[in-house]
């Protein structure tokens, strides 16, 4: 079964960065869309970014500028590096892969303290 694990999530201070990374199995992850979502407390889950099999990316507003995804083909990962972190980015983070269904990672908490 298809399994995506999350790592990198903590506690920052508004201003710094963090790294996360999620490793894919049991998919075909060279052909699949990868992505970040976040939900924080109270609200809809929402797309932060996503990197699709040719490279190409994607940024919500909130985040263009700050946060950069990537993804290894040949470890199956993908990260998204977090810079210039805030207040408003704490949340839990998601690791999307979508290839014919949408797969879900069990999330890492990200806590930015103001």
């Amino acid at each position: 079964q298809v399994q995506l694990v999350e790592s990198g999530g903590g506690l920052v201070q508004a201003g710094g960065s963090l790294r996360l990374s999620c490793a894919a199995s049991g998919i075909i992850f060279s052909i699949s869309t990868m992505a970040w979502y976040r939900q924080a407390p109270g609200k809809q889950r929402e797309l932060v970014a996503d990197i699709n099999k040719l490279g190409s990316t994607n940024y919500a507003d909130s985040v263009k500028g700050r946060f950069t995804i990537s993804r290894d083909n040949a470890k199956s990962t993908v990260s998204l590096q977090m810079n210039s972190l805030k207040p408003e980015d704490t949340a839990v983070y998601y690791c999307n892969a979508h290839l014919y269904s949408d797969f879900w990672g069990q999330g890492t908490q990200v806590t930015v303290s103001s």
